[in-house]
């Protein structure tokens, strides 16, 4: 993900998560992060270039569907984020995304990495399971409005669930 995609990723982001959805200052933030030998923060895109038509606005013909990031500090990484646009639910988009991150943890040297799930939002822990995620509690009244608890799910050594997975669609 680069700067000029933030106006498309916020789109999608508005669509998916209404009423938490993140701010362009939090994406910004994420990024200033994700680039030089410092760097801490992998942000990945997927696009659809089928839409080459540019029916949608975009001035390049590709329309974002799709989008990941994660956090390292020391051995320890954490999935910011990860969304799929409603019309590509069900493609496999969401475990190339986060394929994406499990190879950028493990790029991290990162022993661990950890993420919260909607307690809702059993499509996504399915996701998370088969890759080897395992839930390990909760936290109360995350997700707001609403007070929708979160599911915490750890996975211990990231290379092995991304050991020989193919190429992915993304791009960072």
């Amino acid at each position: 993900m680069r700067w000029w995609d933030i106006e498309r990723v916020l789109e999608l982001e508005k669509d998916l998560f209404p009423e938490d959805a993140w701010s362009r200052g939090m994406f910004w933030s994420d990024l200033a992060h994700a680039r030089g030998p410092e760097a801490t923060r992998r942000y990945v895109v997927a696009v659809d270039r089928r839409d080459a038509g540019g029916s949608d606005g975009d001035t390049d013909g590709e329309r974002i569907v799709g989008y990941a990031g994660l956090a390292a500090a020391g051995d320890l990484a954490d999935v910011q984020t990860i969304a799929v646009a409603r019309d590509h639910w069900g493609t496999g988009l969401g475990g190339r995304l986060l394929t994406e991150l499990l190879r950028a943890a493990t790029a991290f040297e990162c022993a661990e990495v950890m993420l919260e799930c909607r307690i809702d939002n059993v499509r996504a822990q399915k996701l998370y399971e088969r890759f080897g995620f395992e839930a390990i509690g909760f936290r109360r009244g995350y997700y707001q409005p609403g007070n929708v608890d979160a599911l915490v799910m750890r996975l211990t050594d990231p290379t092995k669930s991304v050991a020989g997975t193919q190429g992915t669609e993304t791009h960072g």
